[in-house]
């Protein structure tokens, strides 16, 4: 039933309800596509298909009652190998990690989704802890990009991207301190959201501190509206989680966009290059916007690019998350993640407190910003997909990843909802991806957005079969 692969969650529920396929028959399906993907794009660190089909046919008994356990009973799911999930280590793409260990603790995103009956496929592939914008790791190699082979899926959450587009499962968890659903969203072509932060709470706390979010990685807006509908709200174990959500995501989906006012800033006020493919795609994105009703202004938001500022948080979160480790373990770690702590090492606590300031002031400017406009239009990335198993694009003279994703981080460092939307390929057939930000607490707006632009066919890509 390999048509069950191209399906969404809000469809597969849809249709396990009314009789028409069960979950067993979805989970095979998702399983089997799983295993012929696994080789040509290395989405997966692990797959548990013995579990995965226990846990399936003890949904379709439920199912078969007419008592699903929740709103994604049944429905294949995926997680990043960043997450605790219980039964199984979480390597976080190190081999500084032992896999011994009791390993019994779900992080509270897998916890409230085996709570609501989602079976959980496997656990799919992460640079080592999540640091750079592109999924190759000393534990599980390269990722690749479903549209290209030969391309990067992008990073950190790359694995969760190419299964989500390939059909290994139509939902997946991932994390985001700079970029990192959105990153590999726009690259591989599917939707992302990086909540407010706290709307999904988080356990164990991230070394990078409050950069880090968890959101759903989906086929389109509305399955990432059903899995926040599962994911968000408090858990005791995060001190900064925001308290419950106001209503139902999934159920603020239809009101449109007429009467919004959008911004659509294509360049950050001109600090971006950006290939003209990509410029492309996004402003017949925004053109949609427009013909929907929304009012569109071409506006920048004003802030200069704080990448250094970001630096010193994020290369001293690196720092701190290999601060355990002895020389020997150090020699294990991906080289680039050895040259970025040794760079964090030496930031001071006034360095730290100064990138905080930087980051306090541009929440200033963005909350200003959104008393004119609901949201900001912006590309996701200004480029697409390039060569797998760097860092950089070659030739780019850039040092970094830091260097091509300019319109990820600093929505990161504001702590506020931004999600990236898929609305064409450039010349090569590459995806090319739009983001939408909302003001911090306005996650069900971003959504909306998003999924207004799916309603009318302005966004969304058929999946490729790589």
């Amino acid at each position: 039933m390999t048509e069950l692969t191209e399906l969404t969650a809000v469809r597969l529920v849809e249709g396990y309800r009314k009789g028409e396929f069960s979950p067993v028959d979805a989970v095979r399906a998702a399983l089997r596509r799983a295993a012929e993907i696994q080789p040509a794009v290395n989405a997966f660190v692990r797959l548990d298909e013995e579990a995965a089909l226990a846990r399936a046919a003890e949904s379709a008994e439920r199912w078969r009652r007419g008592e699903p356990a929740g709103l994604v009973d049944g429905v294949p799911v995926s997680v990043k190998d960043i997450l605790l999930m219980r039964g199984g280590p979480t390597l976080r793409g190190s081999r500084t990690v032992s896999p011994s260990g009791a390993w019994d603790e779900d992080a509270p995103s897998v916890a409230r989704l085996r709570e609501h009956g989602a079976v959980f496929l496997g656990r799919t592939t992460t640079p080592e802890f999540g640091w750079k914008g592109v999924t190759d790791s000393p534990v599980s190699g390269v990722t690749r990009n479903p549209y290209d082979l030969s391309r990067t899926s992008g990073g950190s959450s790359g694995g969760s991207a190419a299964a989500v587009a390939l059909g290994a499962g139509p939902l997946s968890l991932g994390t985001d301190g700079g970029g990192s659903v959105r990153i590999p969203g726009s690259f591989c072509g599917i939707f992302a959201l990086k909540p407010t932060y706290g709307r999904v709470p988080l356990y164990p706390a991230s070394a990078f501190g409050t950069l880090a979010h968890v959101g759903p990685m989906t086929r389109d807006a509305a399955d990432a509206a059903l899995m926040m509908d599962v994911i968000s709200g408090p858990d005791t174990r995060d001190w900064s989680g925001l308290g419950p959500p106001a209503g139902s995501y999934a159920d603020g989906l239809g009101g449109g966009v007429r009467g919004l006012r959008v911004a659509y800033s294509p360049s950050l006020g001109g600090q971006v290059a950006v290939r003209p493919g990509v410029a492309a795609a996004v402003r017949r994105g925004v053109e949609g916007l427009a013909a929907l009703g929304a009012y569109v202004e071409e506006a920048d938001p004003d802030f200069t690019d704080p990448v250094e500022a970001f630096h010193v948080l994020w290369f001293s979160g690196a720092a701190r998350v290999t601060q355990r480790l002895g020389p020997r373990q150090r020699e294990l770690l991906d080289p680039g993640l050895r040259e970025i702590v040794g760079l964090g090492e030496r930031f001071s606590a006034l360095d730290y407190l100064a990138a905080v300031d930087v980051r306090m002031e541009l929440g200033r400017r963005m909350g200003r910003f959104h008393e004119t406009y609901d949201v900001l239009v912006t590309p996701t990335l200004p480029i697409t997909a390039f060569e797998a198993g760097v860092e950089v694009p070659g030739g780019s003279g850039l040092r970094r990843w830091t260097g091509w994703t300019p319109f990820t981080y600093p929505f990161n460092m504001t702590q506020q909802p931004a999600a990236t939307v898929p609305v064409g390929v450039d010349a090569g057939g590459l995806p090319v991806g739009l983001q939408v930000v909302g003001a911090r607490h306005q996650d069900g707006l971003v959504l909306r957005v998003a999924h207004a632009l799916y309603a009318a066919g302005f966004a969304g890509l058929a999946p490729p079969r790589a």
